[in-house]
């Protein structure tokens, strides 16, 4: 009757914590997702870990239960080229990437009526409780390059991405990344990459665009001269 009865209780005890598990989740922080891809190579790699994934957007993957072997989970990313992030520094910066690739990627600068300080204030400042100035700063220590300077880095890598379609004009382009002419475009397009974007067009310069997951970090040092691709050209 007591061995019944353990055993009745051990179920019901196994069952609760099934159930407890089931209803905790934990949210991941992942570095480098930055499109649709992304998003389905770390669905797939984490699903393959036996994890049940309830939903990941860029940079933020949240799964049931909270005892996961970081390690391998870790490595499993690695090998794809993304990074799990543990500090909250680092997530918050990767939140900030990740809005500004949000932005330039979605073409409605043209819309945006407020400066990109009021806009990363209102949607990740305000849920965290920090204002611009000190998400600047993190940003800036973690990164080693100012918010400003990263969104305009975004955005002259996507104006390279679309000269190389083909399929628009340098005034349609820059209209739609928020430039207040094809001349303001021209100018900081030459300043960043050595090219204005006629050239950029003519020239084998599309060879050496950039990942976005690597835009800031690598920096200058990512830019290409024109000299160099000449050089390569001839």
């Amino acid at each position: 009757m007591y061995s019944a009865f353990f055993n009745i209780a051990k179920y019901i005890f196994a069952l609760r914590f099934f159930y407890i598990q089931n209803l905790m989740t934990t949210t991941l922080h992942i570095k480098n997702m930055v499109c649709s891809r992304c998003i389905r190579v770390v669905r797939e790699e984490l699903t393959s870990l036996g994890l049940n994934v309830q939903n990941v957007t860029l940079g933020e993957v949240v799964v049931d239960g909270d005892h996961l072997d970081r390690t391998i989970l870790k490595e499993r990313l690695h090998a794809n080229g993304f990074e799990l992030l543990e500090t909250d520094a680092a997530k918050l910066v990767e939140i900030i990437k990740t809005l500004i690739i949000d932005l330039v990627q979605s073409e409605d600068l043209s819309e945006m009526h407020e400066n990109l300080s009021d806009i990363i204030a209102k949607r990740v400042g305000r849920d965290v409780g920090r204002d611009y100035a000190t998400l600047s700063h993190l940003f800036s220590s973690v990164e080693a390059v100012t918010i400003e300077r990263y969104f305009i880095l975004q955005k002259i890598e996507r104006a390279k991405e679309l000269l190389t379609y083909g399929e628009r004009t340098a005034s349609e382009i820059s209209y739609s990344l928020g430039y207040s002419s094809p001349a303001h475009l021209s100018r900081q397009f030459k300043q960043e990459t050595g090219f204005t974007p006629s050239e950029f067009k003519r020239s084998r310069a599309y060879q050496h665009r950039i990942p976005l997951e690597e835009i800031g970090v690598r920096n200058s040092f990512g830019n290409i001269s024109k000299q160099a691709t000449e050089t390569q050209a001839e």
